[in-house]
């Protein structure tokens, strides 16, 4: 029984942490298109044409896939095997995805917010869309099916031209970098990224299953869909807000109370704490509470006093002796006689 009490106040404590955000946060940085990752965005997309004309052309891109895959690294490394056979998931769309949409599902309930949810939804619709028609359109056949030495296998069924996992594992985990909360985290969740993705590509060229222009070409790809995100904020804001009209309408066709809109905060303005004489000082006015359904308990009614008008309280009662001839603050003290000697 008391192991069951223990666990139950230590439950109430972490859902009464977890639900001290009642509205979502006014810090969420959204990023924008700027100049810089224009920039970016065009000189990924010219790597990318590159990648692919120099494969259709038969280049030296070609040549080296073919020397690569001669030199078979999963048999000049054959220790390593087990483990990349495991490191390789870190690219598979299905594991990936549940793993990091458990995550964002826990951020998006925490900060009362869809917008993570939404965007990782978006970048996997459009990894599907433009990875899957590049693949098809390009037919490229992979190492192991091969049919004729120094070709670059386009255009014969296959499906392998870009890499889908390194793509998948540059989106997957550049999402988390992509939603970060502080440039910080943002900086090292995007070189954790990187690193992952850049070893993921790698594996698949150990293990046989890509040409190393296809993990090129992957990167690229995946890079891609990262800087473009900005484009489709709006349209993710304008989803948010329709599933949210949507819950409210249910909410209240089952007959249940809709959630009472967050109150604005009004900011409060402090002056200095010395200020000269001839400047007066500034009137402060009450900030509105930011949670109005809820009362603030630890604030007792009544009036605030000064620090110097209360008087210390113990549980036995006041620590100041009582004094018979002390009279109350603010009264005027009789003139006492006087007396001759």
């Amino acid at each position: 029984m008391r192991t069951e009490r223990n666990l139950t106040r230590r439950l109430d404590r972490v859902f009464a942490r977890l639900d001290r955000e009642p509205e979502r946060p006014a810090h969420i940085d959204v990023p924008r298109m700027s100049r810089h990752r224009v920039v970016l965005f065009s000189a990924t997309l010219a790597f990318y044409l590159a990648i692919v004309w120099a494969v259709v052309t038969t280049s030296w891109l070609v040549r080296l896939d073919w020397q690569v895959m001669f030199f078979r690294p999963y048999q000049q490394w054959p220790e390593i095997h087990a483990f990349l056979d495991y490191y390789v998931v870190l690219g598979q769309r299905g594991p990936t995805a549940v793993m990091v949409a458990a995550w964002l599902g826990w951020r998006s309930w925490r900060q009362h917010t869809l917008r993570p949810l939404l965007t990782l939804a978006t970048s996997l619709l459009l990894l599907n869309i433009t990875v899957g028609a590049a693949k098809l359109g390009m037919g490229r056949l992979g190492p192991h099916y091969a049919t004729a030495i120094g070709s670059n296998e386009m255009g014969l069924g296959g499906d392998i031209f870009p890499s889908g996992h390194t793509a998948n594992a540059v989106v997957t985990w550049g999402i988390l970098a992509y939603l970060a909360s502080t440039p910080t985290a943002r900086r090292w969740l995007s070189a954790l990224s990187a690193v992952t993705s850049l070893g993921v590509g790698l594996t698949t060229v150990y293990l046989g299953t890509h040409w190393l222009s296809d993990v090129l070409l992957g990167w690229a790809a995946g890079l891609l869909i990262l800087l473009a995100l900005p484009w489709f904020e709006p349209l993710i804001a304008k989803a948010e807000l329709s599933l949210f009209d949507l819950r409210d309408r249910l909410r209240a066709r089952r007959g249940l109370p809709a959630p009472e809109p967050a109150v604005p905060v009004t900011p409060v303005l402090l002056g200095p704490r010395n200020l000269p004489a001839e400047q007066p000082t500034p009137a402060r006015e009450p900030a509105a509470s930011t949670r109005s359904s809820r009362g603030l308990a630890h604030l007792a009614p009544g009036p605030h006093t000064a620090r110097s008008e209360r008087t210390p309280v113990t549980p036995a009662g006041s620590r100041r002796p009582p004094h018979a001839d002390r009279l109350p603050r603010g009264t005027s003290q009789p003139a006492r006689p006087l007396t001759g000697g």
